[in-house]
């Protein structure tokens, strides 16, 4: 989490992970409020970063949000892992063509191209699902493959994190709120359910269905 006002950094409590144990996000935004010398009721507004990502940090930081602008009526921004990805790595002196890439389980991969320039960087593909084949075939063409998790399958890949300093710079200047409940994660998958036959838990339709 950071804390900024008028545009300048004030604290920042930040834990970088990669499919780990969950951080303790209410310890973070003390630790954060702390370095800035402010309390909870003098903030304003929020940027939460809405994916993708992990599914269980995502629902946690819109949830935390969401309770925060009903107790003290504070305005939301969502913004793209994607986004803040590019955005760091401009900050870290990255240039030229890159792709976002972002492990979206089942053998698929979130894909979004950036140029990124000495002073600026624009979004020049949107996020997609792509395929492992999909991206080599695009790098080979001269993108560069970051993301936190891209060397696991793209040795030739830099590794970039979606900064929560990163996320609180993209946010200012920024007026498209949103309402809390309208804040919701990037997913370019359907999500399907499975409902369990009448009598029947899901634990126990799992279990019945391992027997088989």
């Amino acid at each position: 989490m950071t804390v900024a006002a008028s545009g300048a950094l004030k604290g920042e409590a930040e834990a970088v992970e990669s499919g780990g144990i969950a951080s303790k996000p209410l310890a973070m935004v003390d630790e954060a409020l702390r370095l800035a010398g402010l309390e909870r009721e003098q903030i304003e507004y929020l940027a939460v970063g809405i994916g993708p990502g992990s599914y269980t940090g995502i629902r946690t930081s819109i949830a935390l949000a969401q309770g925060w602008q009903l107790a003290r009526s504070v305005k939301l921004l969502g913004i793209s892992s994607s986004e803040a990805i590019a955005a760091e790595a401009h900050a870290q002196g990255v240039t030229g063509e890159v792709g976002v890439v972002i492990d979206a389980q089942r053998g698929e991969f979130y894909l979004a191209v950036y140029e990124i320039g000495p002073s600026s960087w624009r979004e020049a593909q949107p996020l997609r699902l792509a395929s492992v084949a999909e991206i080599r075939a695009h790098c080979k063409e001269g993108a560069q493959p970051i993301g936190p998790e891209v060397t696991t399958i793209f040795p030739q890949g830099r590794l970039v994190f979606p900064r929560a300093a990163v996320l609180g710079r993209l946010a200012t200047g920024r007026t498209d709120f949103i309402a809390g409940e309208s804040l919701e994660p990037i997913y370019l998958r359907q999500t399907t359910f499975v409902k369990a036959a009448p009598g029947s838990s899901l634990l126990e339709t799992k279990a019945t269905r391992k027997q088989r």
